[in-house]
């Protein structure tokens, strides 16, 4: 049987990873059993390795731990990527957890589709957020997506994942350094991908849970992320060089903006219940206009265990 291994990177999270691992090992079914989890601990202080330690006496499989001490979310995956040999690798985040059937759904979907990328369904949670914000927060930590199985036109993000390696992560670092510090090297890998015709796959039942930890939980942070994406399309083409298509992101991003931002500014006005949602779409159009490498957010690697730091 093709093996399979669960990634994981994790900064600065001991009880998030805990609680992720222990979902991992009380996956149910022959296909939900991985054959080894892989966590790369990205803190300079190696605070996971007294929870990995633990958790290995208790796991069914085994429990890989490699210490990656220079904060950056491509560093993490890639070093991850380089302890195990699995044929198919399935990420989850160490703020995921896994349901009991989430591994074996998205196997089971992956072989029924023969699809190179499978996706799954996260039910976003904002604890300690303000009651105001919480569903828009929830929304913006959570993926929805078809409720059958089934190819889908795009990808999503890599948490919550399964990949077949032969096909999608080649080489030893197959997630771009660059976007160490800014993250979206899931977007740079699979804009890759799509112009070698990979298949993206949807697992409806492949479902985790992922609770946004208190410093994320916050409005201004899940706004500055939503400017980040906003900023993909029009990076994505200036790596190629299409300077047109990147003169029509900014083109669109600038009306988005506007239009979005006169609704968000008259809903903050009469305290609208979807002010948030009208913000979060005129400021992803403002990340398109602004799409220059000065305006990118730092939104992991050493910011990210700075916020870490301050929120104690």
């Amino acid at each position: 049987m093709t093996r399979v291994a669960v990634v994981t990177p994790t900064l600065r999270r001991p009880a998030q990873l805990e609680i992720a691992i222990r979902s991992v090992m009380a996956q149910t079914g022959q296909l939900g059993r991985p054959d080894e989890m892989v966590i790369a601990d990205n803190d300079p202080e190696g605070s996971a390795r007294a929870t990995v330690e633990k958790l290995r006496r208790e796991a069914p499989f085994p429990i890989r731990y490699v210490h990656v001490p220079t904060p950056g979310v491509s560093t993490a995956r890639n070093a991850a990527l380089g302890e195990t040999e699995a044929e198919l690798i399935a990420f989850l985040d160490d703020d995921e957890i896994a349901s009991p059937t989430w591994l074996a759904s998205l196997r089971q979907t992956q072989a029924q589709l023969d699809a190179d990328v499978v996706f799954g369904p996260i039910q976003g949670r904002a604890p300690g957020a303000d009651e105001a914000d919480r569903a828009y927060l929830e929304r913006f930590f959570g993926r929805a997506g078809p409720l059958v199985d089934g190819f889908i036109p795009e990808p999503f993000g890599c948490g919550n994942s399964l990949f077949v390696r032969s096909r999608t992560l080649q080489g030893p670092t197959p997630f771009d350094l660059s976007a160490d510090q800014s993250g979206g090297e899931d977007d740079t890998l699979f804009q890759a991908l799509g112009g070698r015709g990979v298949r993206w796959g949807w697992s409806a039942g492949a479902w985790v849970e992922e609770a946004a930890p208190p410093h994320r939980a916050r409005l201004s942070y899940a706004l500055t992320r939503a400017f980040a994406f906003g900023q993909g399309p029009a990076q994505s083409a200036a790596r190629g060089g299409h300077w047109f298509e990147v003169a029509r992101w900014m083109v669109i991003g600038a009306g988005q903006f506007v239009v979005f931002g006169t609704t968000a500014a008259v809903q903050w006005l009469i305290g609208g219940a979807h002010r948030a949602d009208w913000t979060d779409r005129a400021v992803r159009g403002l990340g398109k206009f602004l799409w220059m490498k000065p305006f990118e957010p730092q939104l992991y690697g050493l910011a990210e265990l700075k916020r870490i730091q301050r929120s104690g």
